[in-house]
């Protein structure tokens, strides 16, 4: 169609925008999944810019389209890698209509998930702790104890209840968030990731439980943590990640 005076006559506003926003995305996502395998196998400091690009499949000129330099990009993977969790967490947990199991269970597997899905990132975090700008470093640390506060409130309200077995809130949390965070070094792209999650999940709710089997036992915190290694051998051998 044309205008009156013979001009083209431009697109209505949006109509021609959507494809090109959903390329930038997905090119921009692939970046950052590059980024983040390469910054946990080499360290920050021993990635380029133009091994990101190499592994892209881009040029180095190319990348400047998407981000400004090397350290902006880390410091966008910290901040997904940190601040994700946290905010779901808090979600779950003012779910007024959830029991603290349901809770516990669905936070469990949204952090099993989530690793499975950044485990170059978490990796990456794991590798660079130490050596985090000290911005970064706060708003990491912020999450993690975020995280830590949601699993402490929601296993102390199951303990309230009754749902759950008298234990340390804070240690229960810490072994649970310590079986979870574990996925990021076993979990095989291709495996079943729902079922994984969902027996993790189970797993997490199980060590806390208040059933009569477990409340006899009253395991203390070396027989949890060992039964959950156990546990999580078993899970590794049904899914055939087991090296």
């Amino acid at each position: 169609m044309t205008s009156d005076v013979g001009e083209p006559t431009p697109a209505a506003p949006g109509k021609r925008r959507g494809r090109p926003r959903v390329r930038h995305e997905l090119v921009e996502r692939e970046i950052k999944e590059n980024a983040a395998r390469l910054f946990a196998e080499r360290g920050v400091a021993g990635t380029t810019l133009q091994d990101i690009a190499d592994a892209t499949g881009m040029t180095r000129q190319a990348v400047y389209h998407y981000v400004t330099n090397k350290d902006e990009l880390f410091a966008q993977l910290v901040a997904e890698i940190a601040e994700e969790p946290a905010q779901l967490l808090h979600q779950i947990n003012a779910m007024a209509q959830l029991p603290p199991r349901e809770k516990l269970r669905q936070m469990a597997k949204f952090i099993a998930l989530h690793q499975m899905s950044s485990a170059d990132k978490f990796r990456l975090m794991i590798r660079s702790e130490a050596d985090l700008p000290e911005e970064l470093a706060r708003t990491y640390s912020a999450s993690r104890r975020s995280v830590l506060k949601e699993l402490i409130a929601v296993i102390r309200d199951g303990i309230r209840v009754g749902s759950f077995r008298e234990t340390d809130p804070r240690t229960a949390a810490l072994g649970i968030v310590g079986m979870l965070n574990w996925v990021a070094w076993w979990y095989h792209p291709g495996d079943d990731e729902k079922a994984a999650a969902s027996e993790l999940a189970e797993m997490a709710v199980q060590s806390v439980s208040a059933d009569s089997s477990r409340a006899a036992s009253a395991p203390s915190v070396p027989r949890l943590l060992k039964s959950m290694e156990s546990d999580l051998g078993q899970l590794k051998r049904m899914l055939g990640g087991e090296e």
